[in-house]
């Protein structure tokens, strides 16, 4: 069994967990994602599939072979590398490299009209 993201004009619209053979034979198409991918490493040491693990409304580039979440802001740039929105200004804190302290929560919000992080 694998994860497969159904893909409607390069967005993602299902995530679904099913074998190759199932999906063949579904409409539409279907792409295969790993759910230990996220900011082109792979969790457990293994080979990182498409950049990170595809999302509901995540973006399926088939140019870089990639999902990626939508642009949270106007000023943020993709990080070619990682397929990961980047602000201008480095979060002054990130305490693990998902930007979340270890119970999840934001320690930073961006605050896009004075292009700062401002803490929570």
């Amino acid at each position: 069994m694998a994860h497969y993201a159904k893909i409607v004009d390069g967005i993602v619209t299902n995530v679904i967990v099913a074998e190759q053979d199932f999906i063949d034979t579904q409409a539409g198409t279907w792409v295969q994602t790993s759910y230990n991918t996220q900011g082109g490493q792979h969790s457990l040491g293994g080979t990182p599939l498409r950049k990170n693990y595809a999302g509901i409304g995540y973006t399926y580039d088939s140019t870089r072979d990639a999902f990626y979440l939508p642009k949270p802001y106007p000023s943020w740039s993709l990080n070619e590398s990682n397929c990961v929105w980047e602000a201008p200004v480095a979060d002054p804190t990130p305490p693990s490299r998902f930007g979340w302290d270890r119970r999840g929560l934001a320690l930073h919000d961006w605050d896009e009209a004075n292009q700062r992080w401002v803490a929570v």
